[in-house]
């Protein structure tokens, strides 16, 4: 499919898609999908509540457990705040729906994710992002710097992708691929920032120290900081992912309190 059929195809989608009934999935799909589903669902809802969404655009998905490698999407017409766990859209190796769903997905975001799903085997969870301070680092030269412990904590895990244009060219995907290698997470030049997991609170976490060590870059730099890097960039690097891995599943039980404390529909 070229750039502009996936454009075209997706705005018509959407355009059709402008309000629909949901009808609940509990039951209908295996205990472990609903839970992928639901966790999913979650993290949507935490990303609106933080402020790191984009209108409908960007992100989220989650390997449905089994070998098929089908994974989960964001329905193409809803802001994060409304996503639920039964809108969420199953789609195949090829961008095609698994069941019935009145969705469409975003092909972009097929683009980046499928990459991802099929190609890196511990890749279970995949989120994107067009943060304000997130595309800002991804603008400089130098990208992320170790200037905050944030920072450090994942700077060793941090790949780079060169802009290539709205990623709905599926050529596009084995050089993503080639650019991630052995890390887990990704700055896209000029537009934003990846995380991968294990898990969804995996993901979720190691996204979550990303953003935050990308706003304290900028801030640092709008303050003319003049300070050079302190503590042990090393070190830090090297208890970051151990670390990060080791408290996601704590960190992620919390994050799921406070989405049912701020709206529980996230889990219909």
């Amino acid at each position: 499919m070229t750039r502009a059929e996936g454009m075209t195809r997706g705005l018509e989608n959407a355009d059709r898609l402008a309000s629909v009934e949901v009808p609940s999935l509990e039951g209908k799909v295996s205990d472990e999908e609903w839970k992928v589903r639901v966790d999913l669902a979650a993290a949507y809802r935490l990303i609106a509540h933080f402020g790191w969404d984009d209108l409908i655009f960007t992100h989220l998905s989650a390997r449905v457990p089994g070998p098929e490698h089908h994974f989960l999407l964001n329905p193409y017409n809803l802001t994060f705040d409304e996503i639920t766990a039964s809108s969420l859209v199953k789609v195949d190796k090829d961008g095609m729906p698994v069941g019935e769903t009145p969705f469409a997905t975003n092909p972009a975001g097929f683009t980046i994710h499928s990459a991802l799903h099929m190609g890196v085997e511990d890749a279970h969870a995949v989120m994107h992002l067009h943060t304000a301070h997130g595309m800002a680092v991804s603008a400089q030269e130098e990208g992320l710097l170790p200037l905050t412990q944030h920072a450090m904590l994942v700077l060793g895990e941090i790949a780079y992708h060169e802009y290539e244009g709205v990623a709905v060219d599926h050529d596009e995907r084995e050089r993503i691929l080639a650019d991630l290698g052995d890390k887990s997470m990704m700055i896209f030049r000029n537009h934003g920032t990846l995380s991968t997991g294990r898990t969804v609170g995996e993901c979720f976490l190691k996204l979550f120290y990303l953003e935050k060590a990308c706003q304290a870059q900028v801030m640092a730099q709008a303050a003319a900081c003049s300070v050079p890097p302190q503590g042990a960039p090393e070190v830090a690097a090297q208890q970051g992912m151990a670390g990060l891995q080791i408290i996601a599943a704590v960190n992620w039980q919390a994050m799921l309190r406070k989405a049912y404390r701020l709206d529980p529909s996230f889990a219909t």
